[in-house]
Parts: structure tokens; C-alpha cells; sequence
């Protein structure tokens, strides 16, 4: 990490790159590259942009595209004018999205050309949105972001903003059947990225590689590090081969991705492991590593730093790592933990009943407290106050252990959520949809192990009806997200439920997990 004073808000760094190194590439995207002092100005006219366009201290602006630098350019703009930028997602369906869109309040919608057309047949039930503006790929003629950034007048930072204030809303999928929207602000992504990145050492001429999505923590919180450290970024507009190897070729030697995309090159040859072998450092995390995947790419890559990231979008992002010489280990057990809690992070495990702390090695729900913590979950105070406790802690739904060294071991998940492909998906969303069905009884969703996901979405079903399974894949694809939607659908007589008439997923789990867990998929 840079030797500067750590900064109080997420634009202070582009300025001071600008300032001290301006003609210096910042990012590069598809055919486009930016120096500092090019991007600094950029922001400071998109500033002024959505100033004119009514944004404010405490206001919503949503970008809604696949990665283009124009979301950090808006993350930054806004949160310098103390408004928020909710980020997203572009998966999904027209259902979700009318949902997220209102119950983010925006003002202003950032919209890729892809996905204009989305938009305009629910445009009608957006009513808080007063400016919808098109930004294309290439930043064509015609482009309305670009026109709108050269006719603005650039503004500085608002002398009202405060690090406390939103700065970014990513919505996260709810045990309600609907998403909420997590609130971070500036102090939250700062921290997490002095905290998760404190072990990177980062070389002169280094190049991140920000490929993850930036509706996901693991995008947008990962091109910080670029930001923070002064480092130039090659972005990617998707996860794909192709991609990934334009910017290994441009001279990329960072990244972070999550291990299906590792697998992917380990299957593609000799030419696509040697080119990859010019990373340094290889993150990876929102979903397990299974271990045998783990243990082909340490033969693969001797020279690369491997490391592990758990997190939540809660909390930015990464709160433990497996550090690159535990990669290294002979101590397999370690390899398949989540590491060590970030500096300046707290870890409890909790008996989620008596809210007591369980004995050590024990397993228990974790709780982490750290500044990296949101604010909040958006508009939704009582949701907040069942995941923050009075004294800080967060409740994170996931059961786990840490042993006499203070390695995390993530075991299970008392939320019934699904990690496929790095995509939280919760179950009660997908059973929300598939109980609609006029042919379904009853439904339980369950992850199942994939040895290319990490885990599957699989819906188990009684029927009142006539359905089959492709009737009811098909059914769900039109009402969810793609990655949602279930892979599998096992239609039963009825469901085990326990005494109380709860059903037991456990129980329908056990078949598919037996001797396996989830580093070991």
C-alpha cells in the first residue's frame, strides 16, 4: 500500500494520481485506455452532470449495464456529491428488476444500450426515476453518457459530505423472497480495502485485471485496490476466455476471480495454463475451491500467489483470507479453511440459540464486528437490526468453527443459501416463484454439489397437477435470473417435515452431501 494518509473519501486518491502522475494509464477498457488527470476530469464533469440533473447529499443514482468504466465513474462522482449509486444487477429479470429499481429511489438511471429495451417496457412503474441516460460500450457517437460528461460543468467535492455517507447500494438476495439493498459507505469500502489488501505487495508496473462483475463486491470492491494503490486496471466487459486473455497479454498480473473461472483454463490446454502463468497473484472466493481443483492449480502456477477470500457483501467484500504460504502448506486441513480474519477485523462464534459464545473449535453462527460493516440494509431497519447487534456484531447466517490458530472453517449456512458460480442465490427466492406455479404443492430449494459451480440449484416438488420438470425449469427461467433458476427438479409424493410441520432440508441435502463438505466439492 501506498506510504499516504488514509484517505476519508473514495475520490481523494484519483485526484492525488492526477496530481502527481497524470499522464500515468489509469484504466484500460476494450479500445479506450484513460491517464489519471483524463479520469479525474471525467469524474469531476459527471459530478457536475448529475449535480445539474437535481443529485444530491442523501439521493440514489442506479447504473444498470455489464462492466464499463463509466460504473467506478459514477461511484465516485456520486459519492463526492454525498449521493449513493445502487449498482445493479444485470442478470436480472423484469420482475426483479421494476423491484430493486423502486426500491432503490434513484433518481437517475445509468442504462447500458443492452439493456435499454428492459427498461422501457417497465419505464412506466419506475416513478422516482426523472433521467434515464444510454451509455454504449465503445462510447460511440450517439453515446448520451459521453454527451452528457462533454456538455457538464465540473464540479469538487460538496462541502457537506460526510465518510459516513452511502456511497454504494448492492442488492443482495433476501431470506424474505425479496433482495435488499446493502448500504456501504465511504468509510466501509475505504477500510476493506486498507484491511483485504493489506498483504498485497504490489510492484511498479503491476496491472489489475477487474474482471468480476461490478455488480458483486468482488468487482466493484476489487477495482478499489487500482484506485488506492495507484496501479492501472484493465477491465473486462464480461468473464470469458477471450477476455481474460487480452488483459493477461496487456500486461494484467493481478486479478481476482472466482474458481470456476480457474477451472475453465486449467481445461483449455497447455497455452491457456502458460499464459495464465503470468500472474502474480490469483484471488479468488465467493464460492469454495474444491481441493482437488485447488491442488492442480498450485502445480500449475509454483510461481503464482494464491489467495483465498471469505466475505459478504455486508461487509464489503473480504473479511478472512487464506494467505499465499497456507496455499503452500502441507497442512491440508488449512488449505481447505477460510484463513484468518483481515487486520483490524473481530471474529465470535455464536450458538445461534442462546446468542452465547460456543466453546473453542466449536461450532457456531460467526459474527464479525469491523469498520468495514454497511450501514445498513436500505430502507429496511428491522432487517438491520436482526443482522447488527447493538454492540456492532455482525450476524452472518453462516455456521462455522475457528480453530486454536484462528483459522475460519465455513461448514454450513443457516440462511439455506446457494453459491453457484460466486452468485448468492437464497432458497425461499426460488421456491417464492415456483410455489406460484398452479401445478406445485409444496417446494423446498437446496444447493447441490457441481463440480464446475461449486454448487447447483436444485428444486425438489410435491404436485396438486400435471407438470414436468421442464415445465417447471421453464416456468422459473421466465420469472428469475438464469443462474437462479433451478438445474434439477425432483418431483415427490411429499416432503419430510419434522414434528412441527417444518421440512426438513437437511434431510433432502444429505443424499447429495454425504462424505463430501463444501472444500472438498
Amino acid at each position: 500500500m501506498p506510504d499516504l494518509p488514509i484517505p476519508q473519501f473514495l475520490d481523494e486518491r484519483v485526484a492525488h494520481w492526477a496530481q502527481t502522475k497524470p499522464d500515468d494509464e489509469a484504466i484500460t477498457f476494450k479500445d479506450r485506455t484513460w491517464t489519471w488527470s483524463q479520469w479525474h476530469d471525467r469524474i469531476r464533469h459527471l459530478a457536475g452532470a448529475l449535480t445539474q440533473r437535481g443529485v444530491g447529499r442523501g439521493d440514489v443514482v442506479a447504473f444498470l449495464d455489464k462492466n464499463h468504466p463509466a460504473c467506478v465513474e459514477t461511484t465516485l462522482a456520486a459519492a463526492s456529491i454525498g449521493a449513493a449509486t445502487a449498482i445493479i444487477n444485470f442478470r436480472l429479470a423484469a420482475d426483479e428488476m421494476d423491484y430493486v429499481l423502486n426500491d432503490s429511489g434513484a433518481k437517475v438511471l445509468i442504462v447500458g444500450a443492452e439493456l435499454k429495451a428492459g427498461v422501457d417496457k417497465i419505464r412506466e412503474k419506475l416513478g422516482a426515476i426523472e433521467h434515464v441516460v444510454e451509455v454504449t460500450p465503445d462510447g460511440a457517437d450517439g453515446d448520451e453518457y459521453e454527451a452528457m460528461l462533454s456538455a457538464a460543468t465540473p464540479v469538487d467535492r460538496s462541502d457537506d459530505v460526510e465518510p459516513d455517507d452511502v456511497a454504494i447500494i448492492m442488492y443482495s438476495s433476501g431470506t424474505t423472497g425479496r433482495p435488499k439493498g446493502v448500504s456501504l459507505t465511504q468509510a466501509n469500502l475505504i477500510a476493506h480495502t486498507e484491511s483485504a489488501f493489506a498483504g498485497w505487495e504490489l510492484d511498479e508496473g503491476d496491472k489489475n485485471l477487474v474482471a468480476m462483475p461490478l455488480f458483486h463486491v468482488g468487482g466493484s470492491s476489487y477495482m478499489q485496490l487500482g484506485l488506492h494503490t495507484g496501479v492501472a486496471s484493465y477491465m473486462t466487459r464480461d468473464v470469458d476466455g477471450a477476455q481474460l486473455a487480452g488483459g493477461i497479454l496487456a500486461g494484467a498480473n493481478r486479478t481476482f476471480l472466482v474458481p470456476a473461472v480457474l477451472a475453465k483454463v486449467l481445461e483449455s490446454g497447455e497455452d491457456a495454463v502458460k499464459l495464465f502463468s503470468a500472474l502474480k497473484t490469483y484471488g479468488y472466493g465467493a464460492s469454495p475451491m474444491p481441493l482437488p481443483l485447488l491442488r492442480k492449480a498450485l502445480e500449475a502456477w509454483p510461481e503464482t500467489d494464491f489467495i483465498q477470500a471469505y466475505g459478504l457483501t455486508e461487509v464489503g467484500g473480504v473479511i478472512s483470507l487464506l494467505a499465499p504460504e497456507d496455499h503452500r502448506s502441507d497442512d491440508e486441513e488449512r488449505m481447505g479453511s477460510a484463513g484468518r480474519v483481515v487486520p483490524g477485523a473481530e471474529v465470535r462464534v455464536v450458538d445461534p440459540d442462546s446468542l452465547e459464545d460456543v466453546e473453542p473449535g466449536s461450532q457456531g453462527e460467526l459474527w464479525f464486528r469491523t469498520k468495514q460493516l454497511m450501514k445498513g440494509y436500505h430502507n429496511k431497519p428491522d432487517a438491520t437490526a436482526e443482522a447488527i447487534t447493538d454492540d456492532g456484531w455482525f450476524r452472518t447466517g453462516d455456521i462455522g468453527r475457528v480453530d486454536g490458530d484462528g483459522y475460519i472453517f465455513v461448514e454450513d449456512r443457516l440462511k439455506d443459501m446457494i453459491i453457484t458460480g460466486g452468485e448468492n442465490v437464497y432458497s425461499i427466492e426460488v421456491e417464492r416463484v415456483l410455489a406460484e406455479h398452479p401445478a406445485v404443492a409444496e417446494v423446498a430449494v437446496i444447493g447441490v454439489p457441481d463440480e464446475k459451480w461449486g454448487e447447483a440449484v436444485k428444486a425438489v416438488v410435491a404436485l396438486d397437477g400435471d407438470a414436468s420438470e421442464a415445465d417447471l425449469i421453464a416456468y422459473a427461467a421466465e420469472r428469475l435470473a438464469k443462474y437462479k433458476c433451478p438445474k434439477t427438479v425432483d418431483i415427490v409424493d411429499e416432503l419430510p417435515r419434522n414434528p412441527t410441520g417444518k421440512i426438513l432440508k437437511k434431510d433432502l441435502r444429505k443424499p447429495h452431501w454425504e462424505g463430501r463438505d463444501r472444500a472438498t466439492v
